[in-house]
């Protein structure tokens, strides 16, 4: 396929992507978003199999094949109450596919020289960074939503300092590439996966299970970032594009929510820096254990209250409870209980029901 329209493919699936962001922001258009994305990611990948730098397409086919159908089943199939966590696997693929970009582009590092060289290496090294602590990362978020990590955020002594010790020996190995031969300090390199896979593991782990959905919503800017660093690395514009529209929205949704949640933005993108135990709540409210009931336990206890309030939340509206909700409420009011509703606003990422 020519290179023209290539670019022009690449172009159009720019401002697909950019329209499926603003069709996501509202939930009146956020099926006509989710079209967008669908034809733009379709457009960009019939583009990147058909261009000229290909080859084997025949085996790029067959690898994707079972790929997409492994996708198509595990979308149909979950819960809309276990989205989160689909997400954040999904954030964890992101992470994984740039670290094994930049293993491979160094590796091929040798046909650049000068400032090239240094430019092409400061980015493998970024990608690499960012990457392995988006796939860590984002399998802990992942554990700890689906339940089989514990919510219990693990707060070691002086675990600010271990990230920022780890942060500084990753730059230390990134230097060590950059003063070695091109492609022939391949041990750095793996040293920085290595180390950075423990620092997202680490970061994570530190932030309890009632703050996942900030972290979710942060592992997406993170996953967009290391999108665009692979983008740098195999010179692709539009893998640029969508990574920097994805990490700028992902880190613009993590600040909404986290003033929405009182929290501070950058103890979230820290990994909970400055906070002294185990959660990014820059608060004194101690975090909590969820607690399980059985619906006869639920029943008594709204029997003895004098006072209920329900507060409207994201598996209520997906499992479209709210006829129920009210005909508890009428007869909870029968019986002399008094029960309020406190009003509560949706954040606009919500998906459309």
């Amino acid at each position: 396929m020519p290179e023209g329209i290539i670019t022009i493919s690449y172009l159009v699936a720019g401002i697909l992507f950019i329209l499926s962001l603003g069709g996501l922001s509202n939930q009146e258009t956020a099926r006509k978003g989710n079209i967008y994305g669908i034809v733009g990611m379709g457009i960009a990948i019939l583009a990147t199999l058909f261009s000229q730098e290909v080859s084997g397409l025949g085996w790029l086919i067959l690898l994707m094949l079972p790929a997409g159908a492994l996708g198509i089943l595990v979308a149909t199939r979950v819960q809309m109450t276990s989205m989160p966590e689909l997400v954040a696997i999904l954030h964890s693929f992101v992470g994984a596919a740039a670290v094994l970009v930049g293993v491979v582009s160094y590796q091929g590092s040798g046909s650049f020289s000068g400032s090239e060289l240094i430019i092409h290496e400061v980015e493998i090294i970024i990608g690499v960074i960012v990457g392995a602590v988006t796939f860590t990362g984002s399998v802990i978020a992942f554990g700890k939503l689906k339940g089989t990590i514990s919510s219990k955020p693990l707060s070691l002594p002086f675990r600010h300092q271990l990230n920022l010790l780890m942060l500084i020996a990753c730059f230390v190995l990134g230097g060590v590439m950059l003063v070695g031969e091109p492609g022939g300090e391949m041990n750095a390199l793996i040293w920085i996966i290595i180390i950075s896979s423990v620092l997202g593991v680490h970061m994570i782990m530190a932030i309890g299970g009632a703050d996942m959905p900030v972290v979710v919503s942060m592992l997406n800017s993170y996953s967009g970032w290391a999108a665009a660093a692979a983008g740098f690395m195999l010179s692709n514009n539009l893998l640029i594009i969508t990574g920097a529209l994805v990490g700028s929205s992902g880190a613009i949704l993590s600040y909404i929510m986290c003033r929405g949640m009182n929290r501070s933005f950058i103890s979230v993108i820290a990994g909970g820096f400055g906070v002294a135990e185990g959660t990014v709540v820059a608060s004194s409210q101690e975090a909590g254990e969820v607690s399980s009931m059985t619906h006869e336990e639920v029943k008594d206890q709204l029997m003895d209250a004098e006072k209920v309030i329900i507060v409207p939340g994201y598996g209520m509206a997906v499992a479209q409870a709210q006829h129920i909700v009210q005909e508890m409420t009428d007869n909870l009011r029968k019986r002399g209980k008094k029960v309020f509703l406190p009003s509560t606003r949706l954040p606009e990422d919500f998906p459309a029901i």
